[in-house]
């Protein structure tokens, strides 16, 4: 059974990007436009890893993340943050989280893809 991976961002085109690469590698996409709309779609299906965006309306992915780490079933899903955000301090921000990889935006899809087979459960 494939591998389900839910890509946060509010860019639809990067939302798009994302899921064809992650989609041509045989995982399962879910996507969220925001914080708010994730946490929505967080109703107990099964994620193994989360792709989320920082800086995003109504919700950023900071706040997101803490916010999913307190939901008993994905206290453990990780998370890596694809952003342009490439400050230290966001970094520890998102690390402090929850985050486990931060990849800067524009990023490569085979990049980005290790980064998912690193830290995707089995």
């Amino acid at each position: 059974m494939a591998k389900t991976i839910l890509i946060v961002d509010d860019s639809a085109s990067l939302r798009q990007v994302v899921s064809i690469a992650l989609r041509g590698a045989g995982y399962a996409v879910m996507e969220a436009c925001d914080g708010v709309d994730a946490l929505a779609k967080l109703n107990g299906t099964k994620i193994h890893l989360i792709i989320c965006d920082v800086n995003m309306p109504r919700m950023d992915g900071i706040t997101f993340v803490k916010e999913m780490k307190q939901l008993p079933a994905y206290k453990f899903t990780p998370v890596i943050m694809l952003t342009t955000e490439s400050q230290e301090e966001k970094k520890r921000a998102g690390q402090a989280a929850g985050a486990k990889a931060w990849v800067v935006k524009p990023f490569q899809p085979a990049q980005m893809l290790m980064a998912v087979s690193k830290l995707i459960l089995p």
